[in-house]
């Protein structure tokens, strides 16, 4: 920063740093004396908020992008801002199917897990259903985010506990971009001891951004990409369905002690006359046709109590896209415009199991 004025000597401050959120006061004096003199103040600002006192800690790009995240999930992050936690069931009582699958509940300060206050690019980026987060960009994409507790200004309104404010990356008069890909697989890992077989997990998160001038010191551009693909299966949903002897009309052998769980043995009862079935065997001709057809859909145990063991294909497919062009008109007048669109969908997967639709 440079302040001069006719018949003063110059002032410079440098090692200034502004963060997403700061709103720093720098109190220049200017000393009589000859335009030529200077007086060149170097990383000795007092990086003080005098206006504000609330509590602030920006989590950086470097962190957002070198530190592990389960998912590429930056809220994670919030909290490595101090006074932050994930309650237990935190989910439940607040992130419903009707929010977007990577909200979060994060207790800031002491606060109710809806009661922060998240914003994208001076923008609000409330889910309005619950008051829980909006989708934050993949990581690559931002550029960093503050957590502001403990007397947060009244100008963030209705979000009394702590308020993020993240931004994202813009584009400079250096052409940077890269690309990226995150792999996990139950090829990679150890089988458990107890698992009958390798886990199934398999997610591919790929992208890449590119940022750089359209014209130079003017228009600036920049554009990221990220797709996440995850596949899992795990063999570990447990029903109980009807054997063969069942599936024939033959209910006798479920009386054995090794099937009962507990309480006696149920004896048939023939509806049309209210006598018992002989051997607790029923007729296949009185079975409903709908119901035999839908039985046939019914997978055969090797259990002779009729335990299956059985895997729900779980697929998810998410692409996000962030676009921003920072428009410089001058030392004064900025202007910039930004969209992110955030589509996940998780479809529902039919095999040859039709307990697979439970």
């Amino acid at each position: 920063m440079e302040v001069s004025a006719p018949s003063f000597s110059t002032n410079v401050h440098s090692g200034l740093v502004l963060q997403v959120g700061n709103n720093i006061q720098i109190n220049v004096t200017l000393q009589l004396g000859a335009v030529s003199q200077e007086v060149l103040v170097s990383a000795g600002a007092a990086m003080v908020e005098t206006q504000d006192t609330s509590i602030s800690e920006v989590i950086d790009q470097r962190r957002i992008v070198d530190l592990p995240l389960n998912g590429r999930q930056a809220t994670d992050l919030i909290l490595l801002s101090g006074g932050a936690s994930v309650p237990p069931g935190a989910a439940g009582r607040f992130i419903t199917t009707h929010d977007y699958v990577s909200s979060v509940g994060v207790s800031i300060a002491g606060g109710q897990e809806n009661g922060n206050n998240y914003l994208l690019d001076g923008g609000d980026h409330n889910d309005t259903h619950s008051n829980v987060n909006l989708p934050f960009p993949f990581p690559d994409a931002l550029q960093e985010f503050s957590v502001q507790t403990n007397g947060v200004s009244a100008r963030y309104g209705i979000h009394p506990y702590a308020v993020v404010n993240a931004v994202t990356k813009s584009g400079t008069n250096q052409i940077h971009g890269g690309v990226f890909e995150f792999i996990r697989n139950g090829a990679f890992n150890a089988r458990n001891y107890f698992a009958p077989t390798q886990d199934s997990l398999r997610r591919n998160q790929f992208g890449g951004t590119a940022g750089g001038p359209i014209l130079k010191d003017r228009l600036f551009l920049f554009n990221g990409f990220q797709a996440t693909r995850t596949r899992t299966a795990p063999p570990q949903s447990v029903s109980f369905v009807p054997t063969a002897a069942m599936l024939a009309g033959d209910f006798g052998t479920v009386e054995s002690a090794a099937c009962q769980s507990s309480g006696k043995p149920v004896t048939l009862i023939d509806p049309s006359n209210n006598q018992a079935f002989p051997g607790n065997k029923i007729p296949t001709t009185r079975f409903s046709a709908p119901a035999a057809g839908l039985a046939k859909l019914i997978p055969s145990p090797s259990d002779p109590c009729g335990k299956f063991t059985y895997a729900i294909p779980n697929p998810n497919n998410e692409n996000q896209y962030v676009g921003r062009v920072d428009w410089i008109q001058s030392s004064k007048n900025t202007v910039y415009g930004r969209f992110f669109v955030a589509d996940y969908d998780n479809p529902v997967i039919y095999t040859d199991n039709i307990l697979t639709t439970q």
